[in-house]
């Protein structure tokens, strides 16, 4: 968790050229962003564009693994693009007192068979601290297939940037994963496999921290949910076991709970895992509708102890209802044939003028995410 006075930096704006679903996006980001949108108009693709920048940022990230992972510069490309134009991001990154402490800018294409950077530039408070390519770079392609923040020896004059990028977490806990205890051999796993070893790593003074939180939340969401600890049995092997007031003092191990349980643990323990920006899905997944009406007032409680960003994708109307979440929170997903637009609510006067009238941000927003045939699906015939 975060107890540092100083602001915790954090995305304050993402422009995007040919990104997947998107032909050109230019968007403000605040500390909590909620997407919305129909099914495949981007959002997971949206969050992508982080988790991209992450995997170039870590200690054992590259530009070339991290678009090998996603299918090569042609698979990210988007298929509305224009023929011969680039893929290219730009990020602004800062905090409430200076939004532009930070700029990153990348480009890249693939060229004779080889995936290469044609731009990378990194801007401290406007002014620019790296400008690629140079002459030499552009005599040697081989150089143009590494970015400047996998390099330890290049980054030094931006590494506080290459650290904020590494910190972020994408989080998408699935029960059916942490139940099996499956170990995966890299630290880096948001579905949960490795969750349980983590917390056994913490010393027991910071696991205890956190492990309180996490009862307050479940205790106060979870009916007759008693306790929740984590415990090493006699082979040392970790789990989460609770305890239920009808069950009679009885503790029950992850391979019992709900996959509701387990979810909520799972969101819970993302948030207090870290300092960097957040990501999740749909968190409201398993989860009953009660519960998700209140997961923004509990991700603000949490924010507010961590300092972290947080992106959130749904399609929930329940957590929608929170009267908390501002329009300009909100970023609106909108396919349409030249690819998906992404624009604040606030800048949909249609939106503000329902709102104003006494509508739900739920009753005013969601209409337009809901494909225009929908209805069709129920006369499927056999």
């Amino acid at each position: 968790m975060n107890h540092s006075t100083k602001p915790a930096l954090r995305f304050t704006r993402l422009q995007l050229e040919n990104w997947r679903n998107f032909t050109s996006v230019d968007v403000e980001l605040p500390r909590r962003v909620i997407l919305v949108g129909p099914n495949d108009s981007g959002k997971s693709n949206f969050l992508d564009v982080f988790r991209f920048l992450h995997d170039m940022a870590v200690a054992e990230g590259r530009f070339m693994t991290a678009i090998s992972k996603r299918g090569g510069a042609a698979r990210v490309k988007s298929l509305a693009a224009k023929h011969g134009t680039d893929v290219a991001l730009h990020v602004f990154v800062g905090n409430d007192r200076s939004k532009r402490r930070w700029e990153y800018e990348l480009s890249f294409r693939r060229d004779d068979y080889l995936e290469r950077i044609t731009k990378e530039q990194v801007l401290a408070q406007g002014k620019a601290i790296l400008s690629r390519p140079d002459k030499e770079e552009e005599k040697d392609a081989i150089q143009l297939t590494q970015t400047h923040l996998e390099q330890v020896s290049r980054n030094l004059k931006f590494r506080e940037l290459v650290d904020f990028f590494a910190s972020i977490t994408y989080a998408h806990l699935v029960p059916q994963v942490l139940r099996r205890l499956v170990f995966p051999s890299t630290s880096d796993d948001p579905y949960g496999g490795n969750l349980l070893r983590k917390i056994a790593a913490l010393s027991e003074g910071e696991r205890g921290k956190r492990m309180a939180l996490v009862r307050q939340a479940l205790c106060a969401a979870v009916p007759q949910l008693e306790d929740v600890e984590f415990w090493l049995d006699n082979s040392k092997d970790p789990h989460v076991r609770v305890r239920y007031e009808h069950m009679h003092g009885i503790w029950q191990l992850e391979d019992q709970l709900s996959d509701g349980t387990l979810r909520l643990f799972g969101l819970v323990w993302a948030f207090l895992d870290g300092t960097g920006p957040l990501l999740l899905e749909e968190p409201e997944l398993c989860l009953h509708p009660g519960v998700v009406r209140h997961l923004p007032q509990m991700f603000s409680r949490l924010q507010g102890l961590s300092g972290r960003q947080i992106f959130i994708s749904t399609h929930s109307p329940e957590l929608l209802r929170d009267e908390g979440i501002g329009l300009h929170e909100v970023l609106l997903l909108q396919p349409g044939p030249d690819g998906t637009t992404v624009r604040p609510a606030s800048d949909f006067e249609e939106i503000k003028t329902l709102v104003g009238s006494g509508l739900s941000l739920e009753e005013a927003v969601l209409p337009k995410t809901s494909p225009d045939r929908a209805g069709g699906i129920a006369l499927v015939k056999e």
